[in-house]
């Protein structure tokens, strides 16, 4: 489909990027599954942390079209989809708008959150606000010096998942330190994989993500590291936290795993980089299903 025939609906769709928005819903998962595990299950809290997640979530994906315009960084020798604010689909003011307007959502779902969870709940919303949109933009865009993966890590797997289990138990565990680190590791790796895909434009735009500064090379192993890290925290729970065997049904998910490992390490071309992005976001999934599975099992 050529940008002139993409219709206004379809480029507000491309804008939101939704095969990143399961990333936002696996934290949300693993956490109530955590809650129910612990008698703690409570449905509205739990729902409208998956709300407030995949907001924040657009509002990046949106803040991000948006910066890298205005930075240069959206060329039209990317390989990624398309930018729709580089491609003049959207007007930088109408993204600007659309910025606001997913703030404003977020905060209504953040105020009813704060009023369930308290403080900790205001800190991580309003930190998780700043973060979305400092990514690219602002004074000092962490994501332009190599900080993205550390960025996902702690807001998109570590907060998320221990933010889901606090609204509902009012309190925090070791197994949900150590299950939220597993989603985030997956999480962090689809930003790398974006990250690999647009090496040569980020460089060129003067974009020193961690893949421009390790190289093709340095970021196929950050990439098989952090699977490897994410598929090493189930046993964690299991053997030294007391967890039941059945959170292992997390390893079936392991060939996909290897094989998106094997991919990466070949792939060149765009579309294959986005099929491993596309995978990589089932991927981590498909593991967060089985692993809250498991826990729920146990």
């Amino acid at each position: 489909m050529t940008t002139q025939a993409i219709t206004r609906r379809q480029a507000w769709l491309l804008a939101a990027r939704p095969k990143t928005l399961p990333a936002a819903l696996s934290p949300v998962i693993v956490g109530t599954a955590l809650a129910y595990a612990d008698g703690r299950l409570a449905w509205l809290p739990a729902l409208a942390a998956a709300l407030g997640a995949l907001l924040l979530q657009i509002l990046s994906n949106f803040a991000n079209d948006y910066s890298d315009f205005f930075r240069g960084a959206d060329t039209p020798d990317r390989l990624g989809p398309v930018r729709v604010t580089s491609a003049g689909l959207i007007t930088p003011e109408q993204m600007r708008g659309g910025i606001i307007a997913v703030i404003a959502a977020s905060v209504l779902v953040g105020l009813y959150l704060v009023w369930v969870g308290g403080w900790p709940i205001l800190l991580i919303g309003v930190a998780g606000i700043a973060a979305a949109l400092a990514y690219t933009g602002g004074p000092f865009p962490f994501g332009y010096y190599g900080l993205g993966e550390l960025f996902v890590l702690l807001f998109f797997g570590v907060a998320a998942v221990c933010g889901t289990y606090y609204v509902q138990a009012l309190t925090l565990t070791p197994l949900v330190v150590t299950a939220s680190f597993a989603v985030g590791a997956l999480v962090t790796a689809i930003l790398v994989v974006n990250n690999y895909r647009d090496i040569d434009t980020d460089r060129r735009a003067g974009k020193r993500t961690l893949a421009v500064r390790l190289g093709r090379r340095g970021a196929q192993i950050e990439y098989a590291a952090l699977l490897a890290f994410a598929f090493v925290l189930p046993v964690v729970m299991w053997l030294v936290q007391g967890a039941a065997a059945w959170v292992m049904l997390s390893w079936l998910t392991l060939p996909l795993a290897v094989q998106l490992v094997q991919t990466l390490r070949r792939a060149t071309d765009g579309p294959t980089l986005n099929k491993t992005l596309a995978g990589t976001a089932r991927l981590g999934l498909l593991f967060s299903l089985l692993l809250a599975a498991g826990i729920v099992l146990g």
